[in-house]
């Protein structure tokens, strides 16, 4: 699914990688007169590395002219694509096999690349070169297993020393989607990762096929000709010697023991190299499983000993979850209205992943209550008995926190701690009686840093039995604040962390200029319910056109001789404060927080702001 723009670039590469592996395939048992093995060899290769693999077959091997090849591949540096080719064509099909079986098996991506480099070794030895190729080299299999092991062993050093690092850089980097076999990213990680092996092998193998020690393109006619002796024969790869039959292209190496010792030492240590030093920049004790795809926010900071657990908590949300898209004109804090069940009020909600708009041109995904944000507004009376059914349809556990009511301790939401996670697709019901009055909400109490985030809250409005019990006023509006981060196409959960700081911001789900608009009359009187739902900052909340008087403060009246008249009010996370402001003067007065930032669409002010912006509009 695509996600990412890295994703269209695959699509196009993995389509014409289809291209050029049909081609090559074409065209090799058509018309190039290579052997059998070298053919698949090619194949592969450029089934894995696309049209780089097409290019260098049209380069190195493809016969420009009938009867020239054996003259076209005769340079060394020719000859070393051949010999790279075939040692790639082996062990990466046993590395790339060896991969999606570990991913499968959630093993750490330390074990990962030993797996790797063992299945890599020894496919390319027992099957690529001992087996396809005994009946070109002469000798029984184990013979050939014996002379092919130090060759193999160097060039596999050299070419997982490529690999590794591309891999584990690019698999445990900011895009998770790159360990799971079942997304695109994981295959151009292979195929980048093909490309990197086979640059590192490349100046190893011509310099084994310069001394002998492995073959690199060859020529195998059918039946002799008329042409020059030159042409027509098969092509001992190392001295131009012609060679007709099958079984004569044994090996004869012309190397030192010093320099062999040489070589294998030094791609011992590219290997190991390769192997260990991406173990200082990401977490290789992770697995698949434990990061199960997911996709980092732009700066965030990861290093050697970065959890997975963190990593899913700061991730994106994946497209592929959403079940919902809300119509750009939806709004949140919709009044839900209860069924009687035995004079109990009864609320169904439900939580899954939606995609809403905060702005006419800017969606978000997020985590919803019955598909809006924030959630349904609940009002209650004081006394009433309620039950809430909640299900679970997120790709996540979830449990509701009912912020500042007194009930029973199992109802209070805290996962783990009271109550068990709900698992997606289960139904919890939360049964209490209302024993306060007062400006409350509810909010998720698992992963609340990220379910919040994304959009999962509510106001819970409970109404006092005696209407004389709070301050009353002609209009009455409920202020939800909310800090969001959309990068790239995504949405992250804002956080106050390195690479999660938000650049929208919304009020009741919407960013000025789409947020509401307050109409009223000189004279009369608004309550502006602020409820902290955000999840980071302390937002000051400013209101134009004279002060207000705050009334009450998390769910509690305050009495008079405490009331206090302001014109900004700080609201921290989880904080409710009600205010009562009076229309003195016609005009648009603003409400809004008072950090500028706060007040713009991705760092840009619309209209005169943005974000945490509304406006009252006063008429005569």
């Amino acid at each position: 699914m695509i996600a990412q723009p890295i994703d269209y670039f695959l699509v196009a590469w993995f389509v014409l990688a289809a291209l050029s592996t049909s081609y090559v395939a074409w065209d090799q048992f058509k018309h190039n007169p290579e052997p059998m093995v070298m053919k698949w060899g090619f194949v592969l290769v450029t089934l894995y590395m696309g049209p780089i693999g097409l290019l260098l077959y049209v380069m190195a091997d493809k016969e420009p002219r009938p009867g020239e090849h054996e003259s076209f591949v005769k340079p060394l540096w020719k000859q070393g694509v051949g010999s790279t080719i075939h040692c790639v064509a082996g062990d990466a099909t046993g590395i790339i096999a060896a991969a999606v079986i570990t991913a499968a098996l959630g093993l750490p991506m330390w074990i990962d690349l030993i797996v790797e480099y063992v299945a890599g070794f020894a496919f390319g030895l027992f099957i690529f070169q001992s087996l396809f190729m005994k009946n070109m080299m002469g000798g029984s299999y184990w013979e050939n297993v014996k002379k092919s092991f130090t060759p193999e062993f160097i060039s596999m050093n050299a070419m997982m020393a490529g690999m590794a690092p591309v891999m584990s850089l690019l698999m445990m980097g900011r895009d998770m989607r790159a360990m799971d076999p079942t997304e695109l990213l994981f295959w151009g990680v292979m195929s980048f990762g093909v490309v990197a092996g086979f640059a590192v092998a490349y100046p190893v193998n011509v310099w084994m096929v310069s001394r002998g020690m492995k073959h690199g393109l060859m020529t195998e006619r059918q039946a002799k000709t008329s042409k020059p002796e030159h042409e027509g024969h098969a092509m001992h790869a190392q001295h131009g010697e012609p060679r007709q039959h099958a079984g004569h292209h044994a090996m004869k190496p012309d190397v030192t023991r010093p320099q062999l010792a040489a070589v294998t030492m030094t791609t011992g240590l590219m290997l190991l190299a390769g192997m260990t030093v991406p173990s200082l920049f990401v977490n290789m004790r992770l697995s698949a499983r434990d990061v199960g795809g997911a996709i980092m926010p732009p700066g965030m900071i990861m290093s050697w000993d970065t959890p997975g657990d963190a990593m899913r908590d700061m991730s994106a949300i994946h497209p592929r979850d959403v079940r919902f898209t809300a119509p750009a004109v939806a709004r949140g804090d919709q009044l839900l209205e209860p069924r009687l069940e035995a004079g109990v009020k009864v609320f169904d909600l439900d939580v899954s992943v939606v995609r809403w708009n905060i702005l006419p041109d800017v969606q978000v995904e997020g985590y919803a209550f019955n598909r809006q944000i924030p959630g349904p507004r609940l009002r209650l009376n004081e006394g009433d008995r309620v039950r809430i059914n909640l299900t679970n349809r997120l790709p996540e556990t979830t449990t509701v926190h009912w912020h500042g009511l007194i009930l029973p301790n199992g109802m209070d939401g805290p996962a783990k701690i009271v109550q068990p996670p709900i698992k997606p697709g289960e139904t919890f019901a939360y049964e209490f009686t209302t024993e306060q009055s007062g400006t409350y909400f509810y909010h998720p109490h698992d992963k609340v840093d990220r379910q919040q985030a994304f959009g999962m809250y509510g106001a819970l409005i409970i109404d006092p039995k005696l209407t004389t019990a709070e301050p009353t006023a002609d209009h009455e509006y409920v202020i939800q604040l909310q800090e969001w981060l959309k990068r790239e196409g995504l949405t992250y959960p804002a956080m106050l962390m390195e690479g999660g700081l938000p650049n929208y911001f919304t009020i009741n789900g919407k960013a000025f200029p789409a947020t509401d608009t307050v109409q009223m009359k000189v004279g009369e009187t608004v309550k502006l319910r602020f409820v902290g739902s955000n999840n980071n900052f302390v937002h000051p909340m400013h209101v134009h056109g004279g002060p207000f008087t705050v009334v009450a403060r998390d769910g509690i009246v305050l009495p008079e001789s405490a009331r206090f008249e302001a014109d900004t009010v700080n609201v921290g996370p989880g904080q409710r404060y009600d205010v009562i402001w009076k229309a003195r003067k016609p005009g648009k007065w603003l409400v809004h927080c008072h950090i500028p930032h706060h007040t713009t669409n991705n760092n840009v002010e619309q209209e005169g702001g943005g974000g945490l912006m509304m406006v009252l509009d006063v008429r005569e």
